[in-house]
């Protein structure tokens, strides 16, 4: 399998690019708008086909490159049916299973930052959003978050995975690439401990953040697939 794991500054958002050696055929998760060109470069220096543009949720800090790469090379958007995105291709649910080439992409709906975060789990691998973060996790202030929600979602699904199950965030702050569950389960600030539900609650009420800088933009713009002027169209799946 081929693997590439980028890196958009502005926003520190990390976008997935995983291919099939034997199809060429591509998925990129969590696209930034900003970076289309870098990833058309490096889908044609790697000869690769992209088939599927995946987002873990409706994004407040950046705009998707989902509509752009439809337009540009014929790839299909897809999404939680709850996520509040009804311009994608493919509108997924939890448990779907999706096939490209001999890579096999298991949807998990990981609620609680937004009512449509999704993780995808290829393999030993878990693209986690922004449901689980290295050593932290996503805010629960907006968008249908709910903080009771996200620690049902991580303590029942999420750390129920095996142990060296690799853990690769939407984000990190700090440089960080990578993590396993095992780690957040013994490391994670907000969730390890064995912490009770009532604990992480009070964590999440207590963390006065500040406004997401692009959210005005963002999440007119993703709920349209990065294209607000585009005519609005979906399939549903699962």
């Amino acid at each position: 399998m081929i693997f590439r794991q980028l890196f958009e500054p502005d926003t520190c958002t990390y976008t997935y690019l995983l291919g099939c050696e034997f199809s060429q055929k591509a998925i990129l998760i969590d696209s930034v708008v900003t970076e289309v060109d870098r990833y058309t470069k490096l889908l044609n220096e790697l000869d690769l086909n992209l088939i599927y543009t995946l987002e873990t949720h409706v994004h407040a800090d950046h705009i998707t490159a989902a509509g752009h790469l439809r337009d540009a090379l014929g790839s299909k958007s897809i999404v939680h049916r709850d996520a509040g995105a009804m311009c994608a291709d493919l509108l997924v649910t939890d448990g779907v299973e999706l096939q490209l080439g001999e890579i096999e992409i298991k949807v998990l709906h990981t609620p609680g930052h937004t009512s449509g975060c999704t993780s995808f789990l290829i393999a030993d691998r878990l693209f986690t959003g922004d449901s689980l973060l290295i050593n932290g996790c996503g805010r629960t202030d907006f968008q249908q978050g709910d903080s009771a929600t996200l620690y049902q979602t991580i303590t029942e699904k999420l750390f129920t995975l095996p142990p060296d199950t690799l853990v690769y965030p939407g984000h990190d702050y700090n440089g960080i690439t990578v993590s396993t569950i095992a780690q957040e389960k013994a490391l994670n600030a907000r969730l390890s401990s064995n912490k009770t539900q009532a604990e992480f609650i009070s964590i999440m009420d207590k963390l006065d953040l500040v406004y997401p800088k692009y959210i005005d933009k963002a999440l007119p713009a993703n709920q349209a697939c990065g294209q607000p002027e585009q005519p609005i169209t979906a399939v549903r799946q699962g």
